[in-house]
């Protein structure tokens, strides 16, 4: 059996993912708590809501030594770490990274976010989603997207991150699907799985040449002339508008320059909507590169290899 010698947090503003990991980067145990995240800790309470989570580990295995990302290092969460300019690759993530001791003796390493300080009209940032470029590989040049609620995507050229962007597309997905006349048009009740058929239909006109696919405050509003003209029906609203603003996000990644046809484009990250921007990419001419699963722990441990060292 394999000893485990750190623990790798993924500390969101809404759930705390953590690993239990081996020396040779193997997960031997997980975590997950959908209320674990930075907003339900109160008081600044960080250290107790980690022990609260996985004090157990710690139990059975001693101080192990924890490595935190996300927005746990935000000026909301735990200790703020200051973002890394881009373009950066492992190195300089690893030199902004920030360390503490907890009370039971367990040294935590808190890695940095990024900026993208050419970015307009302000500088863009993330935190997390750095990790999971680098464990998807920056050895080769490449395009990534990274779906969520707010979707990123990131170019890696020459060894480094050169700079991303970010989308809020499953933020205005959810404000138009829980508080807009969608809201009151979509079944009440709807189904287990995604109506595929009403979902290709947003994106494909999203994607189609048509010069009105370009206005999408314009084109959001087919959600309510589709069930006036009887061509959507209550049921199709959810997965047609999933439709309409993914599209509508790789229409207007298309228009910034982060795709053309042709390309290949590596989806990372959430595997519930992975399947829907895999369904959309080929409407683009895109060919699709499969990333690792665990890429965001991949991409910890590299930058935790290189910090333990400086």
């Amino acid at each position: 059996m394999q000893t485990p010698v750190s623990i790798i947090l993924d500390w969101g503003t809404s759930s705390l993912r953590a690993a239990l990991v081996s020396r040779s980067g193997d997960t031997l145990d997980s975590r997950e708590t959908q209320s674990g995240g930075i907003q339900f800790v109160k008081d600044g309470a960080f250290e107790a809501a980690l022990m609260a989570a996985v004090g157990d580990w710690f139990s059975s295995h001693g101080p192990l030594s924890v490595f935190a990302s996300g927005m746990i290092t935000s000026r909301n969460g735990w200790v703020e770490v200051a973002y890394v300019d881009a373009p950066a690759g492992v190195a300089e993530l690893a030199a902004g990274t920030r360390r503490m001791t907890l009370a039971n003796g367990a040294p935590i390493t808190f890695l940095p976010g990024m900026r993208d300080p050419a970015a307009k009209p302000f500088p863009d940032v993330m935190r997390g989603e750095e990790a999971q470029i680098i464990g998807c590989g920056v050895d080769t040049d490449r395009t990534l997207v990274l779906p969520g609620t707010h979707s990123k995507w990131a170019r890696v050229e020459k060894g480094r991150i050169s700079g991303f962007q970010t989308y809020a597309t499953g933020e205005i997905f959810s404000l138009l699907t829980k508080h807009s006349f969608i809201a009151k048009a979509q079944d009440p009740e709807p189904g287990n799985g995604p109506l595929w058929e009403a979902f290709d239909r947003g994106a494909q006109f999203a994607a189609s040449d048509n010069a009105a696919a370009d206005a999408f405050f314009s084109a959001i509003f087919s959600a309510r002339t589709g069930i006036l003209a009887g061509e959507l029906r209550p049921e199709d609203i959810m997965d047609y508008v999933s439709g309409l603003v993914i599209g509508s996000e790789f229409r207007q990644a298309r228009a910034a320059g982060w795709l053309k046809s042709g390309d290949t484009v590596g989806i990372v990250g959430n595997n519930v909507l992975n399947s829907r921007y895999g369904r959309i990419a080929p409407l683009f001419g895109l060919e699709i590169e499969v990333s690792p699963a665990d890429a965001a722990k991949r991409g910890v441990l590299m930058i935790a290899s290189q910090a333990t060292e400086i």
